[in-house]
């Protein structure tokens, strides 16, 4: 395993890695009527991180297939499809794009870039957590990361809800975002 020491913290040498879609997940949660969290996830993306000689430089991306949406629900997802919310035909694909990474102490970072859903981009804050670098059975080297943040989809121009009779309303604005991914050096 390339590893290095740099503040406290066991990391790869420079180098690109690729997001390894079976050992991650791109997940989020909405509360729903006011009483509930909805969950779900999306099944399709791709990803890379360049981990570059001073980790603060390091640079990541990510591309989400907005069609596949899974809440576990059929009929909701279909809706999440629809041009009421990701508009899948028009806007097939969510990115992401680094902007600049900052240590904040341990293992947690804040790493800061556009994030684009639809046709709006904005600039977001995501949690992360550094954990861990190893090398699989197969001689493959790699490294873990959990992320976290919370967006307004009203933003990003997800505006579609509806009132409840008893105040509220059905969806919820918020949507927090989690993210477990495990990433494979490719160069």
């Amino acid at each position: 395993m390339s590893t290095r020491s740099w503040e406290g913290l066991t990391i790869p040498t420079p180098g690109t890695f690729a997001l390894d879609a079976a050992h991650s997940r791109i997940g989020f949660v909405v509360r729903h009527m006011m009483v509930s969290k909805v969950r779900g996830s999306f099944n399709e993306f791709s990803g890379s991180v360049t981990i570059a000689e001073n980790p603060l430089e390091s640079t990541a991306e990510l591309t989400v297939q907005t069609k596949s949406i899974d809440t576990g629900s059929g009929d909701r997802d279909n809706h999440l499809r629809s041009d009421d919310f990701l508009s899948v035909d028009k806007f097939p694909e969510l990115t992401f794009r680094s902007k600049r990474l900052v240590h904040v102490s341990g293992e947690k970072f804040k790493l800061v870039g556009d994030l684009k859903i639809r046709d709006v981009t904005k600039e977001v804050e995501l949690d992360v957590e550094f954990n861990g670098a190893a090398t699989n059975p197969w001689g493959q080297e790699l490294f873990g990361f959990s992320i976290q943040a919370e967006i307004n989809r009203e933003d990003f121009g997800l505006t579609w809800n509806q009132a409840l009779e008893t105040g509220g309303v059905l969806v919820g604005k918020e949507v927090k975002i989690e993210i477990e991914g495990e990433a494979v050096r490719q160069a």
